[in-house]
């Protein structure tokens, strides 16, 4: 076997193959901004509560459409995510329940209740899609909505950048300076559960999270500045993705978490070889002798 059977025939004999490969770089460009703003503003696991949030709005526009419609259901899944994004956010401020309790109980809410109303309505194969995603069968409806959610993320981001950024490290000036922090943040909420949404029709909502936190992490790992962390999270989410499509091929292995556990293992990598890894605590680097 060669190189060429190996790296690229996949891609180049099979359709489905390539609008999986082009999916992945759509997903990786727009979640690993994405992911790295989360982790920065410490809602990592805010993000993944929100990825279960958008499974009822999915079931739901699963029964609506009366099959797995890719549109319909992301339609769902967004009214969804954006619904318990508001009530965790009305319910923190309202009671003493802090944030991430509030976004705790409505997500396993939202992931019961759209558990039930799949497994009510539909099979067990279909809620192994709705769970587990299938981005193998990506068609092109579904990969015009993940590369305009994408393009939608940049552009959003490109405006709100600043203001962002100052949000998630010193809110308190964005505040003296007459700064609508609020807004960002409604907007960053937003983009979070577009991105959610994608990467839902692609990695199912239990697995969704994945190309956004794993490739953040990693970039955390390997640098300190956020614009090198921007761009090396969409690079390793990108080779996750093209790594984990050849060996789920060749192997012939489940292709969404075969994706995911390709960032884990880089992520484990990334541990102990990244500068402020295992590796050099266990063997530090000499200092230089005054």
């Amino acid at each position: 076997m060669t190189v060429y059977d190996i790296f690229l025939a996949p891609f180049a004999d099979f359709g489905f193959m390539r609008r999986a490969l082009v999916a992945c770089l759509c997903l990786s460009l727009g979640s690993g901004p994405i992911g790295v703003l989360l982790m920065l503003r410490r809602m990592s696991l805010m993000g993944d509560a929100m990825s279960h949030a958008v499974l009822p709005g999915a079931a739901i526009g699963y029964l609506v459409a009366g099959s797995l419609s890719l549109t319909a259901m992301g339609i769902g899944g967004l009214v969804a995510g954006l619904s318990v994004a508001l009530l965790s956010g009305l319910v923190s401020r309202t009671t003493v329940l802090q944030e991430d309790a509030s976004f705790a109980s409505f997500y396993l809410t939202s992931l019961a209740l759209g558990v039930l109303i799949v497994s009510l309505r539909g099979s067990n194969i279909d809620l192994l899609h709705v769970l587990f995603g299938t981005i193998l069968a990506i068609d092109a409806p579904a990969l015009f909505q993940i590369g305009t959610i994408s393009s939608v993320t940049l552009a959003v981001l490109a405006v709100i950048y600043r203001p962002l950024v100052a949000e998630c490290f010193d809110p308190g000036f964005l505040r003296a300076v007459g700064g609508r922090g609020p807004v960002y943040h409604v907007l960053f909420l937003l983009l979070v559960v577009l991105n959610l949404v994608a990467s839902f029709q692609a990695l199912g909502t239990l697995m969704a999270v994945g190309l956004m936190m794993l490739p953040a992490a990693i970039a955390q790992l390997w640098s300190r500045s956020l614009p090198s962390m921007i761009a090396i999270a969409a690079i390793s989410a990108t080779a996750s993705g093209y790594v984990g499509l050849i060996a789920s091929y060749h192997l012939e292995l489940a292709s969404g978490p075969t994706i995911i556990m390709t960032a884990a293992v880089i992520y484990g990598l990334s541990i102990f070889l990244a500068p402020s890894g295992l590796a050099w605590r266990i063997f530090p680097r000499p200092h230089l002798k005054g």
